[in-house]
């Protein structure tokens, strides 16, 4: 580790499980880092460093090495500089990563008519004319530049989902997204977790009750959140828990999905997005 990396020391009454872990809300990359290593470990998204990606998330070790990483992620960071722009602030600043995996009010400054701007200057080179005006419609319709906008809206699972291929495209779907579920249960490495899984009835994406599912909290004694225990809401992505969720960023990450569910339903999929990263 360089010397220009840091670790950051645990604000008073923080978990004393681990003292070398930056806090979520002073460390940006920590925070990317926590959400982008699930599918980055499948090798999905972001470049060939998962194992570093999940040592640096895991023991606190932020600067530009991470920052270059977290970097890597080609369908992320256009957003992060983004929703940063519009915010005026960094791509890496808290706030900013923070809006793009769980939402939050200055989503309300990152809609409309700059959004659809910022998605034909992405997109439009790479779609139809009826697939680009697919996403511009959900923008219109009160889409917002969140992870879950991407993957119900940028992703082609929803077009495959119309067309009729079966349940996979719905699995891809739900354990892409940033969801949120409450822990029942600890078992070592994994927790058992109470989450709402998405259904489809052949037109629309909607949240089906809740049922438990199995949830990884460490790898090789490496875990993304903080210490959790039974009772606590975290946010889930692929099958790990990425971090605990106080009220505000439970209710943020809820109204967030259900804005962009609702968006994205209420346009036509005429058919599947293609290229799209």
């Amino acid at each position: 580790m360089t010397t220009t990396e840091h670790r950051a020391q645990a604000p008073p009454g923080s978990s004393a499980a681990d003292p070398r872990r930056v806090p979520a809300e002073t460390d940006g990359a920590i925070l990317f880092g926590r959400y982008a290593f699930p599918p980055n470990e499948r090798g999905y998204c972001g470049p060939d460093r998962a194992d570093e990606l999940l040592e640096r998330v895991a023991t606190g070790a932020s600067g530009p090495a991470l920052a270059e990483v977290v970097r890597g992620f080609e369908g992320a960071w256009p957003y992060l500089e983004f929703i940063g722009e519009r915010l005026g602030r960094s791509p890496l600043d808290p706030t900013v990563v923070r809006t793009y995996w769980l939402g939050g009010p200055e989503l309300a400054r990152c809609g409309g008519r700059p959004l659809v701007d910022a998605l034909e200057t992405r997109f439009r080179p790479r779609l139809s004319r009826l697939e680009f005006e697919r996403l511009a419609a959900a923008a219109v319709a009160g889409a917002t530049p969140h992870h879950n906008f991407h993957v119900f809206g940028v992703y082609p699972w929803v077009g495959l989902l119309h067309g009729g291929l079966g349940d996979a495209p719905l699995h891809v779907l739900d354990r892409c997204r940033i969801r949120w579920g409450r822990v029942a249960e600890i078992h070592g490495d994994t927790a058992v977790v109470s989450s709402r899984s998405l259904t489809w009835d052949g037109r629309l994406l909607a949240l089906g009750p809740p049922a438990a599912e199995t949830a990884r909290l460490r790898r090789d004694g490496h875990a993304l959140a903080e210490a959790v225990q039974p009772g606590d809401w975290v946010s889930l992505h692929w099958d790990w828990v990425c971090d605990r969720l106080g009220p505000s960023e439970l209710a943020h990450l809820r109204s967030s999905t259900a804005t962009e569910l609702a968006a994205v339903g209420s346009c036509a999929y005429s058919a599947p997005a293609r290229v799209l990263a």
